[in-house]
């Protein structure tokens, strides 16, 4: 499986702040991370292949889908028209409305080349 490693972006960080200091049981607004006992390093989380708080993975990550799925490795599949890779999602072979369109039109082309040198014959 491919992982898609990516830098997380402000709001996402914003929203581990958030939920770090508003639900972490192990986070004192005074003392940081109480077992580390220093500033909670998920403050520090940049990428989404960083080590994860097994407090903040197991209990706060399921609260919010739109971040767990951030931190889930997605499976990756590469565009058959412009060789981009996009993330796998059922059936698709190419990855925009835009690669689909253009590969159409390049099929149409062929097969219409291919009757006419059939009706020449």
């Amino acid at each position: 499986m491919t992982q898609n490693y990516r830098e997380l972006s402000g709001k996402e960080k914003r929203q581990i702040k958030k939920l770090v200091v508003s639900q972490c049981p192990n986070y004192d607004k005074e003392y940081g991370c109480l077992p580390l006992d220093c500033e909670c390093y998920m403050f520090g989380v940049c990428f989404t292949n960083s080590a994860l708080c097994k407090k903040f993975r197991a209990e706060l990550l399921p609260t919010e889908p739109e971040l767990q799925a951030v931190f889930t490795p997605q499976l990756l599949t590469v565009c058959k028209e412009c060789g981009k890779r996009f993330p796998k999602n059922g059936k698709r072979g190419y990855c925009s409305d835009k690669c689909a369109a253009e590969a159409r039109r390049k099929q149409t082309a062929a097969r219409v080349r291919k009757h006419r040198a059939k009706e020449r014959n």
